[in-house]
């Protein structure tokens, strides 16, 4: 249960209008995350600018960007997360076997280098709060400065976000599924 209120757009001062307006436009809807985090309206227009950047504006390939969120969520045990980027994640083309690979916990073991090093630098990240120089050695080959630094906001970002949803209590959103295999507390 939500430990805030969740906030609609005639709930916000007309001047706060204009970022429930943009959340609704960005992302097709306005989910539960942000209905939280509307009480604070400032705040909420600084996490979503970022977020607006990763998942629509970022070079990063969306394929690496949702296996790096589905990493994080896992390792953060964000089942709300995770069922809002299972579907995004399959629909942008990430392989059915990785998508198993990090649920089981096993990944990157067992998948093609190029397709576990994202899983294992984002593993990294979240419980050491960095990555070590062999990992990102392999990082920046495969991406380049510009996008490794991007993979690097993403898992960031989404830690924060993992970190809000628990400390805030954040409600699954109406239709939204949860993949049976994916386990939390």
């Amino acid at each position: 249960m939500a430990r805030v209120p969740y906030i609609n757009r005639e709930d916000l001062k007309e001047s706060h209008q204009s970022i429930y307006d943009n959340i609704a436009k960005t992302r097709g809807k306005v989910s539960n995350v942000f209905s939280a985090l509307l009480n604070n309206p400032d705040a909420t227009k600084a996490v979503t600018t970022v977020g607006e950047y990763i998942r629509y504006n970022s070079p990063l390939d969306p394929i690496i960007r949702e296996t790096a969120i589905l990493t994080t969520a896992h390792e953060m045990k964000n089942s709300y997360e995770w069922a809002q980027h299972e579907p995004v994640a399959r629909q942008v083309g990430v392989r059915d076997e990785v998508i198993q690979s990090i649920l089981s916990g096993k990944g990157p073991m067992g998948l093609p280098a190029k397709e576990g090093i994202f899983i294992q630098s984002a593993k990294e990240l979240v419980k050491t709060g960095t990555v070590t120089d062999r990992t990102y050695q392999a990082l920046d080959h495969l991406l380049g400065t510009q996008l490794t630094i991007d993979f690097v906001v993403t898992v960031g970002y989404y830690s924060m976000l993992s970190r809000l949803i628990h400390s805030l209590g954040v409600d699954f959103d109406d239709g939204l599924q949860l993949n049976g295999k994916f386990e939390s507390d």
